[in-house]
């Protein structure tokens, strides 16, 4: 960043651009698309999860593992580290090298033939996409000034809705056309594509060359990144810590950090049975299924990612208070809307109105990452991104699935038990107190009954996993609620520590 200054007083003006507006979109794109596939492979399990579920017998906890603490573990754990070296190294090298992991791991999923197998590779997509996130966020903060980072940062994260939506499409579409081990391989390997083309095309800028100077002295020659300190343990820990102090220390950026973390906790966790759910409860097939979560989720969630970004931007000229507005008031509306679609008896219902939730749900995306990009130094932006990730992520990412799961299969062995039980709040009470003498996993492995079964049993296993499945998704997606107020209390402040970390 450059250090030159005017004196006089003159009013902050940009450092002079060294990249086109053109180039810095056609970075911000090819970004995008990495962040895209990113989701492409973290979650198609979650569209083919039932395949998997009946073909390799799992219960639905092991799904929630597959699909969230297995894929978490290395992916948070790594995340540091990877963010350390984003800090001092080329960032497009570690994201292409990334992208080729994980895109690698992803195909390899496709000839897993255990449970086991399949956790191990879910291992090995999360050691790659652990160095996607923080150096992307940290490029993008350089190409694109504060102003403009939450916008920016909206179209990076635009790959979440993006990713789903394909990963769901073409996972379920080749799931049922071929088979769900044909969807891991077909949708990993166009990654290694990608990674030499983000190689080749994307420039490495300078740390710092977007934030505000006075005016320079030069156009482009000011653009001078600050020497990096030499690397030792003390030194790390000493920037691991500073990073912390602003993520958990102030009060504004703490209650974000906690908003994000539980808003993703019900949405990792509900997302990861959606797709199933439409299978259990209207018996709809996986390229069906994937064409209706794929679709509507990716525009609604597209919509609100984008809105989010560029809404919030707008507000905050007014008030920065409205980075921790807009994602509160999006979080507490869409929730009673969710609830309401997955009450429905008819498909086509609940699909008509969950175009509407994710338009509200997901604008706190954008603003988060911007306000925690915009809270920390240009030097230290990777790292703030993978800290955040890693208490999002192994919170979120990990346990959302999990829970979930768990939830489903102990409120599937309440009903299976007591066929008539009432409503969700009476379920989820009364489960925690009769357990039931019959195992629903021993009589529907796999959700569903056995080969040869009466037809009574087969009715029963798919009435109670549908049944259960509802109720479980519905409970989570209560955390958004819970989420909205932590970004209502993360105003309080927020004017003054922006301020601050502006100098003013």
């Amino acid at each position: 960043m450059a250090d030159a200054r005017a004196s006089g007083g003159r009013s902050p003006v940009y450092t002079p651009p060294v990249y086109t507006n053109g180039y810095k979109a056609a970075v911000l794109g090819l970004l995008l698309a990495t962040y895209t596939f990113n989701f492409i492979d973290r979650t198609i399990i979650a569209t083919i999860g039932q395949a998997i579920k009946v073909d390799l017998k799992l219960t639905d906890t092991q799904l929630g593992l597959l699909g969230g603490l297995y894929f978490a573990l290395l992916y948070t754990l790594l995340g540091i580290p990877i963010a350390r070296l984003a800090e001092r190294c080329n960032r497009v090298t570690i994201i292409s090298v990334s992208l080729v992991i994980w895109s690698g791991f992803t195909a390899l999923c496709g000839a897993a033939s255990s449970f086991a197998q399949l956790a191990l590779f879910r291992f090995g997509v999360g050691v790659g996409e652990a160095g996607c996130s923080p150096p992307s966020h940290s490029l993008i903060s350089d190409y694109y000034e504060p102003k403009k980072r939450a916008s920016a940062l909206s179209i990076y994260s635009f790959g979440i809705p993006l990713g789903t939506m394909f990963g769901a499409v073409a996972g379920g579409w080749l799931a049922t056309e071929f088979s769900w081990r044909v969807a891991f391989v077909i949708v990993g390997l166009p990654g290694i594509l990608l990674a030499l083309i983000v190689k080749l095309v994307i420039k490495e800028p300078p740390r710092g060359h977007s934030e505000i100077v006075e005016a320079p002295l030069e156009a482009e020659d000011v653009v001078v990144e600050p020497a990096k300190p030499a690397f030792s343990l003390t030194n790390e820990f000493k920037e691991l810590w500073a990073v912390s102090k602003v993520l958990f220390g102030k009060w504004p950026v703490l209650h974000m950090v906690l908003g994000v973390t539980i808003a993703s906790f019900g949405s990792y966790g509900s997302g990861a049975f959606v797709p199933s759910y439409f299978v259990r409860a209207f018996g709809l097939n996986l390229a069906e299924v994937g064409l209706i979560v794929g679709l509507i989720g990716g525009f609604s969630a597209g919509v609100g990612t984008l809105v989010g970004g560029f809404l919030s931007d707008w507000a905050a000229k007014r008030s920065v208070k409205w980075y921790a507005w807009t994602p509160a008031i999006g979080l507490i509306v869409c929730t009673p809307i969710y609830i309401l679609a997955y009450l429905q008896t008819d498909w086509k219902a609940t699909a008509t109105i969950l175009l509407i939730p994710g338009v509200f749900h997901y604008v706190y995306l954008a603003p988060t990452f911007g306000v925690v990009q915009n809270s920390v130094e240009p030097h230290r932006r990777a790292t703030a991104t993978a800290l955040l990730f890693f208490f999002l992520n192994l919170i979120a990412l990990g346990g959302g699935p999990v829970f979930t799961g768990w939830l489903i299969d102990h409120l599937a062995q309440y009903h299976f038990n007591v066929p008539d039980a009432g409503g969700v709040v009476h379920s989820l009470f009364a489960s925690f107190g009769q357990a039931g003498a019959q195992s629903f996993a021993a009589a529907c492995p796999g959700g569903v009954a056995p080969a040869g079964s009466p037809a009574e049993l087969a009715t029963q296993c798919r009435s109670t996993l549908a049944l259960s499945s509802q109720q479980g998704i519905i409970i989570s997606l209560c955390f958004y609620a819970w989420a909205g107020v932590h970004y209502a209390l993360a105003s309080i402040g927020m004017v003054k520590h922006m301020q601050e970390r502006a100098g003013t």
